[in-house]
């Protein structure tokens, strides 16, 4: 499995003790981690990263877990084990009320935790990346992800396949920015999408012959040094 195939994790505990181990225990066991000490944190990584479910302790200093939980919940956010110091059961009924997929009481065991992580990736579907709706001009040309078309200043109209309509719409996100495969494979597919490096090189091909004026010698989508690609256009919405 490469690397922005594998599910990233994000825990949140402001025990350092408990979330560095936790992290390299599942990295071993083949994920990726996010850590993250408080609340506050944890919304910055949800915000740069793509996380596939979030290992959140209830007791924090500040905001607490059950808080976030529930802004997650609101918010459409990944899947949420919760990890609660309480026995009583309290924490877990009103976590689980809230909309959190699954709770462990501290102590736990780590390998108990792993099995109940791939429990619920297995059974929480991963919502299919966002595309924007706004109709966005660049180049000559308007995006328009809705009717998956693009619409040239000439009056010419062609259309986009999913796949294309979203690719092209992170690079209208991203205009001016070197983009490797890897970040283009985090933000195009699914956790259960077998994506490749090279269907990221078949998919900027199939957009150049649709945008460029010459694919061969591509001025709009070009290659950078290193596996990136790169949108050279000023974007505006319309």
């Amino acid at each position: 499995m490469r690397d922005a195939e594998t599910p990233q994790i994000l825990i949140v505990d402001d025990a350092r003790d408990i979330r560095e181990p936790l992290g390299q225990y599942l990295r071993k066991q083949g994920f990726r981690t996010q850590l993250a000490a408080n609340a506050g944190d944890a919304r910055r990584v949800l915000d740069d990263s793509r996380i596939a479910l979030v290992v959140l302790d209830v007791m924090m200093p500040g905001e607490d877990g059950l808080s976030l939980c529930r802004w997650l919940v609101e918010h459409k956010g990944p899947p949420i084990i919760l990890l609660t110091a309480m026995a009583d059961g309290t924490d877990q009924i009103v976590g689980l009320e809230m909309g959190a997929d699954d709770y462990m009481t501290k102590p736990f065991n780590p390998r108990e935790l792993l099995a109940r992580i791939r429990a619920v990736l297995r059974r929480v579907p991963e919502p299919a990346p966002a595309v924007p709706t706004d109709r966005r001009r660049f180049a000559g040309w308007v995006h328009d992800p809705g009717a998956l078309s693009l619409i040239h200043q000439d009056g010419r109209a062609v259309g986009l396949t999913s796949g294309e309509n979203r690719l092209l719409g992170i690079f209208l996100d991203h205009p001016g920015t070197v983009l490797n495969r890897s970040r283009l494979l985090d933000l195009t597919a699914g956790r259960d999408t077998k994506a490749y490096d090279r269907a990221i090189d078949n998919a900027v091909s199939r957009l150049r012959r649709k945008l460029e004026d010459d694919p061969a010698r591509p001025a709009l989508i070009v290659t950078e040094w290193g596996g990136g690609y790169r949108l050279v256009a000023t974007v505006d919405t319309v």
